[in-house]
């Protein structure tokens, strides 16, 4: 025992000091994506058409947050003359015609339900639910309960019943086996719940959309309340989203 505390003595405290301090993630990390209208026509139009995802709307300037996975292949192939990659994690969005952007996003806490944070504010259980994931955005949503985030300090948490929660949290593309499990799911939570949409499969389908053995977003079957996009979203922007929509 006193090995182990003098070890944590050593050690100090390793948790995140976020949100009170803003964190710098690497230059590598891209996040939410700028579109520049200033970019020559033709430009944007490459760049649309070499999207894989076909998530840039060219005539417009706009990209849909829902559908991209952040690949990048726009930013090098227009050398980040037409879009380019910021670091910001800050992405989610209560609505989701908001995900379909030029890179401004409202802010969130704006558009949280007010009822949500009456109900939920001081406590939040979910239920995790992985709907044919590929384990990316379930990782980084498990990462949140190590000691560097400790989400339990924010009275948020996940837990194994939807008996004992107050909401769920979806990825994955929801494929046609787990339709049935994820509406059981969603119906054995109790009333008043709410539905987190967590990565480009769940927001859109992701890279299997038009799938006929996929759902082409979960809203097509649950009333969403939260979108988080990403492929997979960063721990911090799920943190974000979460402190922000219910805190």
């Amino acid at each position: 025992m006193l090995k182990v505390l003098k070890n944590r003595f050593e050690q100090g405290c390793r948790t995140s000091a976020y949100p009170k301090v803003k964190i710098d993630l690497p230059a590598r990390y891209r996040g939410r994506p700028e579109v520049h209208a200033e970019a020559p026509p033709e430009l944007a139009a490459r760049c649309a058409a070499a999207c894989p995802q076909e998530a840039i709307d060219a005539g417009r300037r706009l990209i849909d947050l829902g559908r991209c996975v952040f690949c990048g292949t726009c930013e090098r192939l227009s050398q980040g003359r037409f879009i380019s990659f910021t670091r910001d994690f800050e992405l989610s969005v209560a609505v989701k015609e908001h995900l379909l952007t030029n890179g401004e996003l409202p802010p969130l806490a704006e558009h949280a339900k007010t009822h949500f944070k009456k109900l939920f504010g001081r406590s939040l259980q979910l239920r995790q639910v992985s709907a044919a994931g590929c384990n990316a955005c379930e990782a980084d949503l498990n990462v949140l309960a190590t000691p560097f985030f400790d989400l339990a300090r924010f009275g948020i948490n996940f837990v194994a019943s939807p008996r004992h929660a107050d909401g769920i949290v979806v990825t994955g593309p929801v494929s046609r086996n787990m339709k049935a499990a994820l509406l059981s799911t969603y119906e054995a939570t109790p009333d008043p719940k709410v539905v987190i949409a967590v990565g480009s499969c769940a927001l859109s389908g992701g890279p299997f959309r038009g799938s006929p053995e996929v759902a082409n977003g979960l809203d097509s079957l649950l009333p969403v309340d939260l979108f988080i996009p990403g492929c997979p979203p960063h721990p911090l922007t799920n943190l974000h989203a979460l402190l922000n929509f219910f805190k």
